[in-house]
């Protein structure tokens, strides 16, 4: 887990919310000298917690999670397969030709 990640992603979120730590605190009902550990990444936190911050300041829990996280090859290829898995194959075929034509916009910027 990416203790400085997601403190860090706290952090700015709080701010975007204008809210300060004493405030986030008292919402969820913890003290604010632990939620500035949690930003700071050194107090890891209960899920319940991470729901409670998450609930408050407008986020998904994957999105403060989203550095922790890996994702395999593998599970993205499944995700395409379970996509396109009944659809026709003109739809099959279009999503192939946008995917060949994302890939090559992105290759033709990092040039």
């Amino acid at each position: 887990m990416d203790y400085e990640a997601l403190g860090k992603r706290l952090r700015q979120e709080r701010h975007k919310m204008h809210l300060t730590q004493e405030k986030l605190a008292e919402r969820i009902e913890v003290s604010d000298a632990y939620i500035g550990q949690i930003e700071r990444g050194e107090r890891s936190l209960s899920l319940e917690t991470l729901v409670k911050l998450a609930n408050q300041l407008g986020v998904t829990v994957d999105y403060l999670l989203h550095d922790s996280i890996v994702i395999s090859d593998d599970h993205f290829m499944d995700q395409i397969q379970q996509i396109v898995m009944n659809r026709s194959p003109k739809e099959k075929q279009l999503a192939l030709d946008i995917l060949k034509l994302m890939f090559t916009h992105l290759d033709e910027l990092k040039e």
